[in-house]
C-alpha cells in the first residue's frame, strides 16, 4: 500500500502544508533569532526534522530499494545516533541535559526553566517518532508536528511565559486527539493497512536489508536474528510457526468460540523473525484470517508507560523510555481525557464490523536483553494524584468501550516467546532449547495437571511457605463449589493460548487470603525488583516494599508507579502453579533466569498475579477442563461488581509474580479438616502423579 499518495489525496491541501513548513524548518538551522541557551536547541531539532523530509522524499520516489546496504545503514544510525549510549547524555531528549543547558538563562526562576526543559524535551521526543512515520510515508503526522515546532521557535524570538508554552502543547495534543487516535485505531483493525505485511510478504528475508524498511532502530539483536533465521530449514520455520498458530485456534476451541466468524487477525512481533512470521501469516489465511500487522505507538497521547504494544525491534535506549514514560503529565487533565474517550468511542463506531471480526492478537516476544534498572530523576514528569485519578478512570472507561466493540468473550489470543542475540554467546543453543521447550507433550502435562487439581478441589484453602530467606508465608482461599463432582475450581492449562506448558491456576476467592509475597528478585515489565515483599489482607495488597533502593519511600513510590500503576492497591487476580521444570532446568543451565519474560517464568514455580482474573471481560463464558468438568472459579469479589457496577470491576492490568522453585518451601492443600496434602516440598513435587516434573531437576544435578 501507497501511504504517502493514498493521505495525500485524503488531506488535499497536505502537500503544500508540508512543503511550506519544511521550507520554513529549513531556514531555522542557520538563524539566530532566538537567544541562546535556547538557540541550539532550535538548530538541532531543526536539523533532525530535515533529515526526516530527506527520508520520506526517498519513500516518495520509491527510492529506498536502491540504497545500498552501507548507505541504509549510515541512515539508520543517523536518525539514532543522537540517543544511543552515552549519546544521550548530550540529547535533547533527555531533561537532565536540557535543564543542564537551559539552566544558562538567567532571567527566569529554576522551576519556569524546569518546565521549559520538560516542554521542549518532551517536544523533540515526539518529533523523534517522524523517523517511522517517514518510512510509511505519512506526511500528516510529519506536517503537524513540524508546524508544533515552528509555532514554538516563533515564540522563542520574543518574551514567552510558560503558560504560553504549555497551552501551545496543550492545545496542540487536544485538536489533534482525534486525528492520532482514529488512525490509531484504524491501524488496529484494518487489514488493508499493509506496511509490515508488504514487508514480511514481498521482501528477500536472506538480505537484512529489508530491515531497514521499517524506519525502526536496527542493531546487532535484528540482523543476528534475521540471520540466523535465515540458516533454518523450511521444515523447521513451519513448525515453529505451527505451534504458533495451532495454539491461537486450539484456544478458540478451549474457550468454545467460533473462529469461522472471524477474518482477521493481529500479529505483534520482533524485527528479524519476518521468516517465521511470513509461515504463520500464511498458515492464518488457511483459516480464513487476513493479518493486521501495526507498530507500536510511537506517540504519547496513544502510549501508555513503556508498554510497547505492536511490532518493535530492540529499544534504543531504554532510560529515554523510562525517562519519557509519564510524559502525558505535562497536559493531560480530566477534560482532555473525556475527548479521548469521546473520540475513540467514534473511531470504534466507524469501524464497527472491522471491530466485529477481529479475532485477538497472536503474539511472538522476545527475551534475553541485559536487565535494566532504570536511574530516577526529578526532572522526569510525573502524573499528580489528579492526573493518576483521571488516566485510571480513562483505562477503566475505555476497556469497556473496546469491549463493547470487541467482546473479550468472543476473541482469544496467543503468546510465544523465543531469545534474542544479545543473550550471549550460546544464542543458538539457547533458542533450540526454547524450541523444544515450546513443544513439549501436551498430553503428558494434562494428565499430570489433573492429579493436582483433582487434590486441589478438596482444599478449602492452599498454603504457600518460602525456604531459605524467602519469607512467602501465603494463606490462598478456594471459592467453594456447589457440586465438586461436575465443577472445579482449577484450568488445566497446556500450550494453547499460553506457550509453553504449563500451570493450573485459579481465581481465589479474596476474603481471607492474606499472607507475605516474598521474591528475591524479579523483573516485571522489564523493570527489575530486588527483594520484593507485597502483604496481603483479604486479597488485596496492604503493604509493599523492595531493596531497590536505600530509601524506603523512594521504594514505596517506584512500586506504586510501576506495579500499582498508580493505585493505592491492587487485588490478587490468579493463583497459580507453574509445572514447566525442563523451562526452570534450561533457565539454570544458561543461567538465565532473570532475562527470562514472564510467559516462561510463570510455568517454572507458583506465581500470584495482582489485578484482574484471567477470565476478565469473558466469565460468562461456559469453560471445560478435559476431564468434563466446568471451570467456576472465574469472579472474585471485585470482578462480580461487574454486574452491577462495572468502573468498579476491573483494573486493566494483570502482573505474575512467580516464585522460583528453590525459594519454594512447601505448598499445601488445606482441608476443611486441616488435613495437609503436601503438592511441593522444598522446591520437588511429592504429591502422587506428579513426580515425573521432578525427572528435569534430577537429570540437571
Amino acid at each position: 500500500m501507497n501511504y504517502y499518495k493514498n493521505l495525500t489525496e485524503e488531506y488535499d491541501d497536505i502537500e503544500e502544508r508540508y512543503e511550506l513548513i519544511m521550507e520554513r524548518v529549513r531556514q531555522i538551522i542557520h538563524e539566530s533569532l532566538v537567544k541562546e541557551p535556547y538557540r541550539d536547541y532550535f538548530s538541532h531539532v531543526a536539523g533532525f526534522i530535515a533529515r526526516i523530509g530527506d527520508v520520506l522524499e526517498l519513500v516518495k520516489n520509491d527510492a529506498l530499494p536502491d540504497r545500498s546496504l552501507d548507505q541504509l545503514q549510515a541512515m539508520n544510525h543517523g536518525l539514532y545516533n543522537d540517543i544511543l549510549g552515552d549519546n544521550y547524555n548530550r540529547s535533547y531528549a533527555n531533561y537532565r541535559y536540557i535543564m543542564g543547558e537551559f539552566s544558562k538563562d538567567y532571567t527566569r526562576d529554576k522551576e519556569e526553566i524546569k518546565r521549559i526543559a520538560q516542554l521542549l524535551g518532551f517536544v523533540y521526543n515526539e518529533i523523534r517518532g517522524m523517523t517511522v512515520y517517514a518510512f510509511e510515508g505519512r506526511v500528516v503526522d510529519i506536517t503537524l508536528f513540524a508546524e508544533l515546532f515552528v509555532q514554538i521557535y516563533f515564540m522563542f524570538q520574543d518574551d514567552f511565559s510558560v503558560k504560553d508554552l504549555e497551552s501551545a502543547v496543550y492545545y496542540f495534543e487536544n485538536d489533534y486527539a482525534e486525528f492520532w487516535i482514529t488512525y490509531r485505531i484504524r491501524e488496529q483493525l484494518d487489514p488493508d493497512l499493509t506496511f509490515a505485511t508488504d514487508i514480511i510478504m514481498n521482501s528477500d528475508l536472506g538480505d537484512v536489508t529489508y530491515l531497514y524498511r521499517y524506519g525502526e532502530y536496527v542493531g546487532k539483536n535484528e540482523i543476528d536474528t534475521a540471520i540466523f533465521m535465515s540458516t533454518l530449514p523450511d521444515s523447521e520455520i513451519e513448525a515453529m510457526a505451527r505451534t504458533f498458530t495451532e495454539g491461537y485456534r486450539l484456544g478458540f476451541e478451549a474457550a468454545g468460540i467460533d473462529l469461522s466468524k472471524k477474518k482477521t487477525v493481529n500479529i505483534r512481533y520482533f524485527l528479524g523473525q519476518e521468516r517465521m512470521i511470513r509461515a504463520a501469516i500464511l498458515q492464518f489465511e488457511q483459516m480464513g484470517l487476513r493479518p493486521i500487522c501495526y507498530r507500536y505507538a510511537a506517540n504519547r497521547i496513544n502510549r501508555r508507560l513503556i508498554h510497547r504494544i505492536g511490532y518493535s525491534s530492540s529499544v534504543p535506549n531504554r532510560q529515554l523510555e523510562y525517562d519519557h514514560r509519564m510524559d502525558e503529565a505535562l497536559f493531560m487533565d480530566k477534560k482532555l481525557m473525556e475527548r479521548k474517550l469521546e473520540v475513540l468511542r467514534q473511531a470504534y463506531k466507524n469501524m464497527a464490523y472491522e471491530a466485529s471480526v477481529y479475532a485477538g492478537p497472536a503474539v511472538v516476544e522476545v527475551f534475553g536483553e541485559n536487565p535494566f534498572e532504570p536511574e530516577n530523576s526529578e526532572l522526569n514528569p510525573v502524573l499528580d494524584k489528579k492526573q493518576q485519578e483521571a488516566v485510571i478512570s480513562y483505562r477503566t472507561m475505555s476497556s469497556q468501550i473496546v469491549n463493547e466493540y470487541i467482546a473479550q468473550d468472543q476473541c482469544s489470543f496467543t503468546i510465544i516467546a523465543y531469545p534474542v542475540p544479545e543473550i550471549g554467546d550460546r544464542y543458538r543453543d539457547i533458542f533450540r532449547d526454547t524450541v523444544r521447550i515450546n513443544t513439549l507433550d501436551n498430553d503428558l502435562f494434562r494428565a499430570i495437571h489433573q492429579s493436582m487439581i483433582d487434590e486441589l478441589d478438596k482444599a478449602e484453602h492452599v498454603r504457600v511457605v518460602g525456604q531459605g530467606a524467602n519469607v512467602t508465608d501465603m494463606t490462598v482461599m478456594m471459592h467453594e463449589m456447589t457440586d465438586p463432582s461436575k465443577e472445579t475450581n482449577f484450568e488445566n492449562c497446556v500450550a494453547d493460548v499460553n506457550i509453553p506448558v504449563g500451570e493450573v491456576f485459579t481465581s481465589p476467592k479474596l476474603t481471607g487470603t492474606h499472607g507475605i509475597l516474598n521474591v528475591s528478585e524479579v523483573f516485571l515489565d522489564g523493570l527489575k525488583y530486588v527483594n520484593l515483599k507485597l502483604t496481603f489482607e483479604d486479597g488485596k495488597i496492604a503493604d509493599y516494599t523492595c531493596d531497590n533502593y536505600p530509601d524506603t519511600e523512594k521504594n514505596k513510590a517506584y512500586i506504586k508507579e510501576n506495579l500499582l500503576g498508580g493505585r493505592d492497591t491492587l487485588p490478587i487476580g490468579e493463583f497459580a502453579i507453574g509445572t514447566n521444570t525442563t523451562a526452570y532446568v534450561m533457565a539454570n543451565k544458561y543461567d538465565i533466569v532473570y532475562k527470562l519474560p514472564i510467559l516462561i517464568v510463570e510455568k517454572m514455580g507458583p506465581h500470584f498475579a495482582v489485578g484482574d482474573t484471567c477470565y476478565s471481560w469473558s466469565e460468562e463464558n461456559v469453560l471445560h477442563n478435559p476431564d468434563g468438568k466446568e471451570i467456576v472459579a472465574k469472579d472474585n469479589e471485585c470482578s462480580i461488581l461487574r454486574k452491577t457496577d462495572v468502573s468498579k470491576a476491573y483494573f486493566n492490568c494483570h502482573t505474575d509474580i512467580t516464585i522460583p522453585y528453590d525459594e519454594i518451601g512447601g505448598i499445601y492443600s488445606v482441608h476443611p479438616d486441616g488435613t495437609e496434602v503436601p503438592i511441593i516440598e522444598k522446591g520437588r513435587f511429592v504429591l502422587p502423579g506428579t513426580e515425573k516434573l521432578n525427572e528435569a531437576l534430577d537429570q540437571a544435578k
